[in-house]
């Protein structure tokens, strides 16, 4: 049995980091058009950097909670049958034992050099304009999908689709495309497909089955499912 499972901001929000945008429709307090477009940083990078550093470190101190721990768990059965694609840009399915993740967003923890275009850790914060460890130029950016821009993995993501048996949606608002789009990818190649969330979202019509709860909850009931059908 081969899964594909997407996750959204809503899987990490139990671990304290803060979902994409608020009921005000602003990030964190800032409009997504000052700190998640490529204008946005060619006109104002230091509070593009200001912002991206802030929310390094508020991923760093968060933990791994129960739904990435069961999705790790179920890796651990399926091995290469599963693959986890993440729209979030933290690492705590890394840090809970995942190791087939597809940031498709990007990830907060590595820099891209806008001159030599090599993706880097981040050791230092990038507000503080380090050198590229590649070329030297001091042009990192968080390497982040930033609105306007190509998510990553596209075709590695729709080939896992297509040849899937079961797709999951976890703790996403079905709002953003290309991610939104991927229930009905899997859907018509053949898969089954079930959102387990917080409430409904934007794309819950499209799914075979729906779960309403915490991602805790829900999530591990779910993987303790699926391992019970493998026997």
């Amino acid at each position: 049995m081969r899964i594909v499972v997407l996750t959204g901001a809503g899987i990490s929000a139990e671990s304290g980091v803060p979902t994409f945008r608020d009921a005000g429709g602003l990030w964190e307090g800032h409009r997504v058009e000052d700190v998640a477009t490529p204008e946005a940083f060619e006109r104002d990078p230091d509070t593009v950097h200001r912002f991206y550093d802030a929310r390094r470190q508020a991923s760093v101190l968060a933990e791994p909670n129960a739904a990435h721990g069961a999705l790790a768990r179920l890796e651990q059965e399926l091995g290469d049958d599963l693959l986890v694609v993440t729209q979030n840009v933290d690492d705590l399915h890394e840090r809970a034992g995942s190791r087939r993740v597809v940031h498709m967003h990007g990830d907060l923890l590595t820099a891209l050099c806008n001159a030599c275009g090599a993706r880097t850790p981040i050791t230092v914060d990038l507000i503080e304009r380090p050198p590229c460890p590649e070329c030297g130029e001091r042009m990192l950016r968080p390497d982040v999908v930033w609105f306007g821009e190509m998510p990553y993995e596209l075709d590695a993501i729709d080939e896992a689709l297509v040849a899937c048996d079961v797709f999951a949606a976890i703790g996403t608002s079905g709002a953003v495309y290309p991610a939104a789009g991927y229930v009905m990818t899997a859907a018509a190649a053949g898969a089954s497909t079930i959102e387990l969330n917080l409430a409904a979202s934007e794309i819950t019509p499209l799914f075979d089955e729906v779960r309403h709860g915490p991602a805790t909850v829900v999530v591990p009931a779910w993987v303790d499912e699926v391992l019970a059908e493998r026997g």
